[in-house]
């Protein structure tokens, strides 16, 4: 699981096969307005780096290393309740 503690004091808990399945890379998303999610076979997180002061790179379990994910992607993909109320 990724948890990221955001400046403002929320607290996003991202489990490894959510985040692969929202990666946010052309080859995932394609180029439609909707997000869309794609499940991996694999979804083992081998390596997470910074790209500067804006995103998260993520290394796959299955190969996949194209996605940038961005602290604004991260913010908005947070499934949490208070993020995410009931409808």
């Amino acid at each position: 699981m990724v948890r990221i503690m955001w400046n403002d004091g929320h607290l996003s808990d991202y489990p490894f096969g959510y985040l692969r399945g929202w990666c946010p890379c052309a080859g995932c998303q394609g180029h439609g307005k909707e997000p869309r999610y794609i499940h991996a076979e694999n979804s083992d997180l081998v390596k997470l780096g910074i790209v500067g002061n804006y995103a998260l790179s993520i290394v796959w379990g299955d190969g996949h290393d194209t996605g940038i994910y961005s602290y604004r992607w991260l913010r908005q993909l947070c499934a949490c309740p208070s993020c995410r109320p009931q409808t």
